[in-house]
């Protein structure tokens, strides 16, 4: 820590990575370089009210529209709530839950402001995901809409909970009764703001962990390419616990004074909706959303200057295709938990579709060989990357797995063209994305095994031209006479209802044999991609 620390809990601190499995931090641009002392939520959201920002539209959803001066006050009366009746110092964390709202929001800015550590988690996670998360993090007091509470009652953790929506004692009117005003932390530039969770190979969650700094960093090494503008309304699907729509829907616009019209309800029908009814400029989402919204008839999409997307490589077609349909040049982007946001992309005349694009400013990236070399270009190898942020792993071995040599192995493979475009190959890992989302094929087949009549399952990725992959699952029975599309429908629910329900296998091809493996029992994923 280059600067003293603010936090007196040091949980998160004292479980940083030693310093010799840190990646290489570079500020090679002068946006980049930020003082000693920064606190995010002063930066993003009280300085854009000293500025004169205070009446513009801030942020809108769920019957909600705030400016950012609403914003600030409830943001800070949140804060009241957590100092005054839950006793949290800096360094604490908080786990929030809840749909893409003004709340939620205002929660987020909340915890930054009382020096605590964002846990943040995505609606969809069941109880056992919810453990595992709060396992790694130890969390003293969870936030909540009322609309999600089954699965965190279900997960019995051992911390209160305050939701708001709630019929009695609600969040709201515990704020409501607070200051609007509150004298936020002093936190260091390099004090830990957010702990993002990502499942992993295996299942098995993995906590990065980003600096207040590391929030701003993120807007300003991306704004050269997306060229926002106070006058810009901002959408998009990704939840906010998920990095890309945190850094898109919520830093990246109030980094400039632009407003953001969350969408808490999923669907492409009800985001292309929200575009039309409130002229949306600039939209957040997975390119397998951006094709969707082609199919759909009688919604209005001329309002849209700027489409970034990621989560999942940009096939050339669902490029080509949505520039036909609208004339707008999707801005492809590669970016990881680990790092939090995008750092390998382009836009405007810079886009070659088909290609991720270049490292984006204040970044520098390059594909290497299995023992660390830099390969010729056009030869497919390990992308490496290294920037202002990288991958800290919160008391997790696998940080060096994630970081050699000084730089961050994105699990993903590349090759570079002569002009230093890069092309995406495929995933070096058992990690499938479809639609946007990475999902671990080893937490799937847990899950599937906790069906009486499953006695083995091997999942893979199945290329798909909307999704990417779909996630397809082959299946040995314990009577494997017993196999049918009732059984197969039944094995998909179960997993539903086991673990998020995007991760569920959408093929599932039953298997007379047992699955093959190694001599040490270990599953040979490869012998089924050729299935």
């Amino acid at each position: 820590m280059a600067a003293t620390t603010a936090h007196i809990d040091t949980f998160v601190i004292d479980r940083l990575p030693p310093a010799d499995q840190w990646p290489d931090l570079i500020f090679s641009i002068p946006e980049v370089r930020h003082p000693e002392r920064l606190n995010a939520a002063a930066e993003l959201l009280d300085s854009a009210v000293a500025r004169g920002w205070g009446d513009r539209p801030c942020v809108a959803g769920d019957g909600i529209e705030w400016t950012y001066a609403d914003l600030q006050t409830w943001a800070n009366r949140l804060a009241n709530v957590l100092v005054d009746d839950c006793g949290i110092v800096p360094g604490n964390r908080v786990l929030l839950r809840a749909p893409n709202t003004p709340w939620l929001v205002a929660a987020w800015f909340a915890v930054l402001k009382a020096g605590g550590v964002v846990v943040a988690t995505m609606p969809l996670l069941r109880a056992s995901e919810l453990r595992k998360i709060h396992d790694k993090s130890l969390p003293t007091v969870a936030l909540c809409d009322a609309a999600l509470d089954a699965e965190l009652n279900a997960a019995d953790l051992p911390i209160p909970a305050l939701y708001w929506g709630a019929s009695t004692d609600s969040l709201e009117a515990r704020a409501e009764a607070k200051p609007a005003t509150f004298a936020n932390v002093d936190t260091a530039a390099d004090d830990p703001a957010l702990l993002g969770f990502t499942s992993g190979t295996t299942g098995e969650p993995k906590a990065a962990i980003h600096f207040h700094r590391d929030l701003l960093v993120i807007a300003d090494t991306f704004q050269p390419l997306l060229k926002a503008t106070a006058d810009d309304i901002f959408c998009g699907s990704p939840p906010l616990g998920f990095v890309f729509g945190l850094g898109g829907l919520v830093v990246f616009p109030m980094r400039v004074g632009a407003s953001t019209q969350l969408c808490s309800a999923p669907g492409i029908d009800v985001l292309a909706d929200l575009i039309a009814q409130r002229q949306a400029t600039i939209c957040f989402t997975a390119p397998t959303a951006y094709r969707a919204m082609l199919d759909l008839e009688g919604y209005d999409l001329s309002s849209l200057r700027r489409c970034v997307s990621a989560g999942e490589t940009l096939p050339q077609a669902t490029w080509q295709a949505f520039f036909d349909a609208t004339g707008v040049k999707l801005i492809d982007g590669l970016g990881a938990t680990e790092l939090l946001h995008i750092f390998v992309s382009a836009s405007d005349d810079d886009i070659r579709p088909g290609t991720t694009g270049r490292a984006v400013p204040g970044y520098e990236a390059r594909v290497i060989d299995d023992d660390g070399n830099p390969v010729a270009d056009g030869t497919v190898g390990h992308l490496a990357v290294r920037g202002p942020i990288g991958c800290r792993y919160l008391d997790d071995d696998r940080q060096q797995v994630y970081v050699q040599d000084g730089w961050n192995l994105t699990g993903d493979a590349y090759l570079r063209d002569e002009d230093g475009y890069f092309v995406y190959q495929a995933r070096t890992d058992d990690m499938i994305i479809s639609a946007g989302y990475n999902i671990a094929a080893p937490e799937v087949e847990h899950a599937l095994l906790t069906h009486p009549a499953v006695a083995e399952a091997g999942v893979i990725g199945q290329p798909d031209a909307h999704r990417g992959n779909l996630v397809r699952a082959f299946v040995h029975l314990r009577d494997p006479g017993s196999a049918s599309d009732d059984l197969a429908r039944e094995l998909q629910d179960h997993v539903k209802a086991t673990i998020a329900p995007y991760k569920y296998p959408r093929q599932i091809t039953f298997v007379a044999e047992p699955l093959p493996k190694t001599q040490t029992g270990k599953l040979q994923r490869y012998a089924l991609r050729g299935q």
